[in-house]
């Protein structure tokens, strides 16, 4: 699987009580296809989300505080996506984002979405095992269910413009 799932606090049963788990599995799977190997990674994951009916229709519920323009990347029936892909430490933004709308009663889980890579100098293991240790190390401070999906999309890919018959 290109990305791994991790959950936390009964996350997984939300999902399932939300019925998302395949859409949540197929939204993954288009953003892990869409993002490999890419330079933009941001407007091209708006995009997916969008596709996949992740983004605002109007209603104002990606927005995570009133009066305010932070705002998730998608949300779906209570579930917010959130993420950053250029590095791992968004980890501690991105929970707490999440645990802001799940405090104000805007969702009930959330997805967030980072980068497995790391350096490779690191001492503190894998981005699994670091993310299971960070989960539990933030309690109670982040105290919702979340889950946690660790991508690897490979490094930018850029094209010389020779295989389309370039000179």
């Amino acid at each position: 699987m290109p990305f791994e799932i991790l959950h936390f606090r009964g996350s997984d049963e939300i999902i399932k009580e939300k019925k998302l788990e395949r859409d949540i599995k197929a939204t993954l799977s288009y953003v892990d296809d869409a993002l490999y190997g890419s330079i933009y990674r941001g407007e091209l994951l708006r995009q997916a989300l969008d596709e996949m009916d992740w983004r605002d229709n109007g209603n104002g519920e990606l927005k995570i505080l009133d009066g305010r323009r932070y705002m998730y990347k998608g949300v779906k029936r209570g579930v917010a996506i959130e993420g950053n892909f250029s590095v791992y430490e968004y980890i501690l933004e991105g929970l707490f984002r999440l645990q802001v709308g799940f405090d104000k009663g805007r969702i009930e889980t959330g997805i967030l979405m980072l980068t497995s890579m790391r350096s490779e100098k690191s001492s503190l293991g894998s981005s699994r095992d670091l993310a299971v240790a960070e989960v539990e190390i933030l309690y109670p401070t982040i105290s919702m269910p979340v889950s946690i999906a660790l991508f690897d999309l490979g490094p930018p890919i850029i094209s010389d413009g020779t295989e389309n018959g370039g000179d």
